[in-house]
């Protein structure tokens, strides 16, 4: 499900706002998606990136942000 307004979500170490995400990220939120049941979102689109985001821990719920460009230059 894709959602265009912003949905807390924690890990065991964290817990994210629309702020505190944008802090890290530094962009700003465009929306997020979520898959099944789960909490934590796969994917969430900024103005600059979609960032993907990975478990980090098998035991632990611990993630990471990976930001991709959503618009990368060419580079020829």
């Amino acid at each position: 499900m894709i959602l265009t307004e912003w949905q807390d979500f924690g890990t065991d170490s964290e817990f994210y706002t629309q702020a505190s995400f944008e802090d890290e990220v530094n962009d700003q939120f465009e929306a997020m998606s979520l898959k099944g049941d789960k909490e934590i979102p796969n994917f969430i689109w900024t103005k600059q990136y979609v960032v993907v985001i990975k478990n980090n821990s098998r035991m632990l719920n611990d993630v990471s942000f990976v930001k991709i460009p959503r618009n990368p230059e060419a580079s020829y």
